[in-house]
């Protein structure tokens, strides 16, 4: 069985308060966008000679660190210590970028609950798919349906936003992923909470052309200033005709919407990843 987890862009994301815990609240919209990676699942042989009970092989994109740390790996592990699951053999193929500000780990952990759920006819529902799914990652609830959403709390909180797609029919996002690194504990420290003028909930049900003076991402200045080279792409983004240019989460993809196809993205950023689709 196989699925296809998505990424997802942050339309505004606004630190608010610092919580007694040490994380922080925020208010962003979540927006789903056709770049997937694949996660397949198949049971495995009882004979099979593996030391694990979730066999993770990942290829394409390279991933730092050990396969059972991966969020594949522990989503599995999760649902296990409530269900009775047999073991089995994972693959994942990696497209999404990794730090990237995309929820590329977090999507895949949340398409394996669901993958689980399905396969071995578990019947845990939505609501309960998202609880396990944020005990994983801020935003892995989210990927559960995919839909785009106003999340506040660490991110696991949240409202459907469906008038958001209307908005965006039609349009086409483009996605540049430099081979800059920003490390969200990083991007954290250069934050300094308050409440934004107005919600990026509100902001985003208007025109698309309007949001480009209120829609922010408080990440941007601080890490813009540490990598100026992400300001640029963004000013480049909006030259090759962007209504709207934002980075995504703490970085550091960014991406711009267009009302035309972004053709020459890749011509443009030669040394980056990069891709476009209709919204």
């Amino acid at each position: 069985m196989i699925a296809f987890p998505c990424a997802k862009i942050n339309l505004g994301l606004n630190i608010v308060s610092k919580r007694a815990d040490g994380y922080h609240t925020l208010e962003t919209v979540f927006y789903p966008v056709p770049l997937t990676d694949a996660l397949e699942i198949k049971t495995m042989d009882e004979k099979f000679p593996s030391t694990t009970s979730c066999d993770l092989k990942i290829t394409g994109n390279g991933i730092d660190g050990e396969e059972e740390d991966n969020l594949v790996c522990r989503a599995y592990r999760l649902l296990a210590e409530d269900f009775s699951l047999p073991r089995v053999h994972t693959h994942l193929y990696k497209r999404i970028p990794a730090q990237a500000g995309l929820g590329g780990g977090s999507s895949d952990a949340a398409y394996m609950i669901k993958l689980l759920d399905e396969r071995f006819r578990l019947n845990i529902g939505i609501a309960e798919m998202e609880r396990y799914a944020a005990r994983l990652g801020a935003d892995c609830a989210f990927f559960i349906t995919s839909e785009p959403a106003f999340a506040t709390g660490i991110g696991e909180q949240l409202v459907p936003m469906s008038i958001v797609r209307h908005h965006l029919s039609g349009y086409f996002v483009g996605i540049v992923k430099p081979k800059v690194v920003v490390s969200t504990r990083e991007a954290f420290t250069y934050i300094h909470p308050q409440q934004p003028a107005k919600c990026c909930k509100d902001i985003v049900t208007q025109p698309v052309e309007t949001w480009r003076e209120t829609l922010t991402n408080d990440f941007e200045t601080p890490i813009f200033a540490q990598y100026p080279e992400l300001a640029d792409i963004k000013q480049q983004l909006y030259r090759l005709g962007a209504v709207y240019a934002q980075m995504s989460g703490s970085g550091s993809a960014l991406f711009g919407i267009f009302k035309e196809e972004p053709r020459i993205l890749s011509e443009t950023f030669q040394n980056s990843f990069t891709f476009t689709a209709r919204l």
